[in-house]
């Protein structure tokens, strides 16, 4: 990647991180949060009138993908990681509670799948991988990986 201008590749997602493919923000604020469910939002809970912030899940994803070059990691965060997922990371996280290989089959659904993706280097450039930006399904028959999966577990949508 050439200086700090982002590049679009055609590439195949070769895997993903299904051990830590989220993380908790305060709801108010969007600071990030410790993982113990417990645990509120120190900024919010000491300057603010709110008594206590709840929290969301964000995605954050390690995918391996291969160009027509190379073979990298990429992060991909929660706005670019929703096109894959087709739900937010709470629903996801959701889904995988209640069924819990689901995280391990949705990187075994996404295996093979070709995409466009427009990577660019942090803000701060301290960070270890290229982030992904945007990502453009490059099949006319991609459906998102929460489809699949409820099809695969038998649930309905409304479950």
């Amino acid at each position: 990647m050439e200086g700090d201008k982002p590049i679009t590749v055609t590439c195949t997602v070769l895997g993903m991180d299904h051990t830590n493919f989220c993380y908790r923000v305060c709801s108010v604020c969007e600071r990030t949060l410790p993982d113990n469910p417990s645990s509120l939002c120190k900024f919010c809970n000491f300057n603010s009138n709110i008594t206590s912030s709840s929290s969301n899940r964000l995605f954050r994803l390690l995918i391996s993908i291969a160009t027509d070059t190379k073979v990298k990691v990429v992060i991909c965060f929660d706005r670019a990681a929703r096109v894959f997922f087709g739900c937010s990371a709470d629903d996801f996280f959701h889904f995988a509670k209640l069924h819990p290989f689901a995280a391990t089959t949705a990187s075994k659904v996404l295996q093979g799948q070709m995409f466009r993706m427009t990577l660019s280097k942090s803000k701060n450039g301290n960070a270890q991988h290229l982030r992904v930006s945007s990502v453009v399904p490059l099949s006319s028959s991609y459906r998102p990986t929460i489809d699949t999966l409820r099809e695969m577990y038998g649930v309905s949508i409304g479950s």
